[in-house]
């Protein structure tokens, strides 16, 4: 069930311009409206009225709105497409690089010990210090809400927390044999840090992958919330209920579709980790 969850999220990731024929921006009818057709003539003017039979006939303008539009009249369909190529880019882009980051860190760290350790422990301990909500909102608030900075920002909050599992799982394994035997060959750091240490951390750092996307694309979610994370008009989860969260005041319930896609996607992840951990650990199923 989460890997047939994940594989829908992905395939609205690559053919969100193909599934729908509006743009992500293009407004195609009124506010918060549900089921609309997608022109802006009637049946009957489509018969005598060459504009609409043009506009119908044009592929891009035909069709229907099953979701209906958002609080500017834009389709919600094409938006919730184009939100989850948007938000679930991103955090796999600052997922990816936290790691990268985090774990080259971490295996550091375990593999020289000494003031090395001391050194990025102490660094990482400062970062942990601060809220990372708050942080975020902060240097977010001064140096711009860009995609770049977007990305330095988060993946610098998240590498604290990808160092510190990749160097508590690297220094059980740096006191092995094999690793022993590694450096009494005379192999360099990065040959124990790469071919030693991290094929035998796979496991855990996963399934930990799993989880940190899960908590970077909600985070990301959180921010568009507040008006910080991708900003308008690209289509996001987070800033679409946002948008239109006012509607529920009257009694139209469109900001709940984006907030139970970022579930859905969540729980799905989450299946996939819990089997993944499962199957490396050698746990089988009782019935």
């Amino acid at each position: 069930m989460g890997f047939l969850i994940i594989a829908i999220n992905l395939f609205a990731l690559a053919f969100a311009p193909v599934l729908t024929p509006f743009t992500e921006t293009e407004i195609v009818g009124k506010v918060w409206e549900p089921g609309i057709w997608a022109t802006d003539c009637s049946a009957e003017a489509v018969k005598s009225n060459g504009a609409c039979w043009a506009q119908l006939n044009d592929g891009r303008m035909s069709g229907k709105s099953w979701l209906g539009t958002d609080h500017i009249g834009r389709d919600l369909l094409t938006r919730l497409l184009y939100g989850a190529r948007n938000t679930i880019s991103l955090a796999l882009i600052i997922t990816g690089l936290s790691f990268i980051v985090g774990m080259a860190f971490g295996f550091l760290a375990a593999t020289m010990r000494g003031w090395v350790d001391q050194v990025v422990s102490r660094a990482v301990d400062i970062l942990m210090a601060f809220p990372t909500l708050i942080f975020a909102l902060i240097v977010l608030s001064v140096a711009g809400t860009s995609i770049p900075v977007l990305i330095v920002v988060i993946a610098l909050l998240d590498t604290t927390r990808v160092f510190r599992l990749s160097r508590a799982v690297a220094m059980d394994i740096t006191v092995m044999e094999y690793v022993e035997g590694a450096r009494l060959r005379g192999e360099g750091i990065m040959w124990v840090m790469w071919r030693e240490i991290l094929p035998n951390t796979l496991p855990p750092l996963v399934a930990e992958f799993g989880l940190r996307f899960c908590f970077v694309f909600l985070f990301i979610s959180a921010l568009s919330f507040l008006g910080l994370g991708l900003q308008p008009p690209t289509a996001d989860w987070g800033s679409m209920v946002q948008e239109n969260s006012v509607a529920i005041s009257f009694g139209v319930y469109n900001p709940l579709i984006p907030a139970a896609a970022i579930a859905f996607l969540t729980i799905g992840i989450n299946l996939v980790v819990d089997w993944f951990l499962r199957k490396a650990a050698g746990l089988r199923e009782e019935y």
